[in-house]
């Protein structure tokens, strides 16, 4: 039996916030990680795919920068996606929900593209893991809102004996 829509869409907007806070969190450690060590291994991986042999320790030290300034960029983006979250849960608009499907579809083609040139196929994967995990619940989300709201305008002008356009 299919959950009750305001189930599914409550359901929704607690794993878009989930989403959009573990990715505020997620920056701020991908930020700093790298200078501690932490991710050394991540950082390995990454250089396997560009160097064939010995990696100079002045490349670390600018992948080490290059991720420290994303994950500051990063940060700044993830408070964007909670407060579309938000203002999408509040206002059970179907526009904050459109404008988070447009960012993920102007970033999913570059990322994973620039991740196939450079051979991070890790990176593709989870890019792909990162459209299945958030396009369906926004894509369902924008249509609810949607139908929501032009139902409400419907039957407001039904009440009013107003023809409403459609």
């Amino acid at each position: 039996m299919p959950l009750p829509s305001a189930t599914l869409r409550r359901t929704l907007v607690i794993w878009l916030y989930a989403v959009a806070s573990a990715h505020v969190l997620g920056s701020m450690v991908f930020t700093w990680a790298g200078f501690s060590g932490l991710l050394d291994s991540y950082l390995t991986t990454l250089e396997q795919a560009f160097w064939t042999e010995a990696v100079p320790a002045a490349a670390r030290a600018q992948q080490v920068w290059w991720m420290a300034l994303f994950g500051a960029t990063l940060q700044t983006y993830s408070v964007y996606m909670l407060a579309l979250v938000h203002l999408g849960n509040r206002l059970k608009s179907a526009m904050p929900w459109g404008w988070l499907i447009a960012g993920l579809l102007l970033w999913a083609p570059q990322d994973i593209l620039i991740s196939v040139r450079g051979g991070v196929w890790s990176h593709v994967w989870l890019d792909m893991a990162a459209l299945l995990a958030l396009l369906p619940p926004l894509f369902w989300l924008y249509r609810h809102d949607r139908a929501t709201v032009q139902k409400e305008l419907h039957d407001v002008g039904l009440a009013l004996h107003v023809p409403v356009g459609r």
